[in-house]
């Protein structure tokens, strides 16, 4: 190991969602579109699908590849849905998630205020990767957020 560099890449944090989409070159450029990520390159293989791609998205890192079943890479759209949810704060989670819809994801929650303190939404977006949005509105204590919870989301 070379002590002069960093074990993790300056900007870079512990944890960064890697997802495999049909079509990562058009899943980029709709993340462009819909959540105003920020393209910092594209690796394309030798049959010209993206081997690897990397967006920031705010002040986190999202790295694609494009499906192959050759090696065990299938995308949502392949394994007929997703149990992984990509979280993403934003300034206004109403804004973000009409912005996704616009740019062609499926609203799956609307956004509502939730007992926990956050504005919150959910979508899929046209790869089948399902996104919950949220905006933090009020700081609750893990007292409030127990027994709220125990009224369901009607507890805001």
């Amino acid at each position: 190991m070379n002590a002069t560099v960093s074990p993790i890449p300056e900007g870079m944090h512990s944890l960064t969602p890697h997802i495999v989409c049909r079509d990562a070159n058009a899943a980029m450029d709709f993340y462009i579109r819909a959540f105003g990520a920020v393209d910092h390159g594209r690796l394309p293989g030798p049959d010209g699908k993206l081997m690897h791609g990397m967006m920031q998205i705010g002040d986190s890192w999202l790295m694609l590849v494009d499906e192959n079943p050759e090696w065990s890479m299938n995308s949502p759209l392949a394994l007929g849905g997703t149990p992984v949810t990509l979280h993403l704060y934003v300034a206004d989670a109403d804004a973000a998630l009409a912005r996704a819809v616009e740019a062609g994801a499926t609203l799956t929650m609307p956004a509502a205020d939730m007992f926990w303190g956050d504005r919150y939404g959910q979508l899929r977006d046209p790869f089948g990767h399902t996104w919950s949005i949220a905006t933090h509105i009020r700081d609750v204590s893990p007292e409030e957020i127990q027994a709220a919870s125990k009224l369901g989301c009607q507890g805001v």
